[in-house]
């Protein structure tokens, strides 16, 4: 064998790599050849301004859009036409923006719906996961969700999308008109779970918090990803400061 050869020479492929991706709504094309990738362990954050299609491209990774070109490669295995219950089965599990929590439901039934397509003997165990990572939910688990305050349902969208088990948890604007205090509580468990080793993927509308904790970064403009480099690069671009970190 020669030196070259040896199995540690070999490359890992990212756990989701995204080639050419686009997607319409009717005939308007809001994503243009759409490139990243997310290393398995990463937290990856995607920024940019409102309009520049960030929701759009984590609903199509998810299947609730439908691309209409690209190629998704998740695990090294194509998703694109998968449906987005089989791809909840493959392990991506995406808590949504807006929370789009059910209100009449009880908090606790509605972190049940999050293992819908994965229950099994650990189910109990993943429950208290859960309300080990949010105290609070444990303590309103009867309460109808939509009694629950706008940062407790978005703990309540997290905890959901955790029950999946998620081999990459993909996060809509998790701050997204919380104060504060709150929005920095969340971010601060969202980097408690990357520092866990799970796989992230951020889609967060405070640039500067998202980049913060980001492994990766990429900055997308009108359905186009523009910029990229570490959390800490794109911090300290001054493109990137002026564009959307006040600066």
């Amino acid at each position: 064998m020669k030196s070259g050869d040896s199995a540690c020479s070999s490359v890992v492929a990212p756990l989701l790599k995204v080639s050419g991706l686009t997607a319409h709504y009717d005939r308007i094309e809001v994503l243009h050849g759409v490139d990243f990738t997310v290393e398995s362990g990463q937290l990856v954050a995607l920024v940019g301004a409102n309009g520049a299609g960030k929701t759009t491209l984590m609903r199509v990774l998810s299947g609730v859009h439908r691309s209409s070109a690209g190629e998704i490669l998740f695990a090294d295995q194509p998703i694109q036409s998968l449906s987005a219950h089989r791809r909840v089965d493959r392990g991506i599990c995406q808590s949504p923006e807006g929370r789009q929590v059910f209100g009449p439901m009880s908090v606790e039934d509605n972190i049940l719906l999050g293992a819908y397509r994965r229950r099994g003997n650990n189910l109990a165990s993943r429950l208290e996961q859960a309300y080990a990572l949010f105290p609070t939910l444990k303590e309103k688990r009867k309460l109808p969700a939509g009694t629950l305050s706008g940062g407790q349902q978005q703990m309540l969208a997290i905890a959901r999308a955790l029950m999946g088990e998620p081999r990459l948890l993909l996060l809509d604007e998790p701050s997204l008109g919380l104060a504060p205090l709150l929005a920095a509580d969340i971010l601060r468990t969202v980097s408690d779970l990357r520092a866990g080793g799970m796989t992230i993927l951020l889609v967060e509308q405070n640039a500067r918090a998202a980049l913060a904790i980001a492994d990766r970064g990429y900055v997308i403009e009108t359905g186009r990803i523009v910029k990229t480099g570490s959390g800490c690069e794109l911090l300290e671009s001054d493109d990137v400061k002026r564009a959307y970190l006040g600066a």
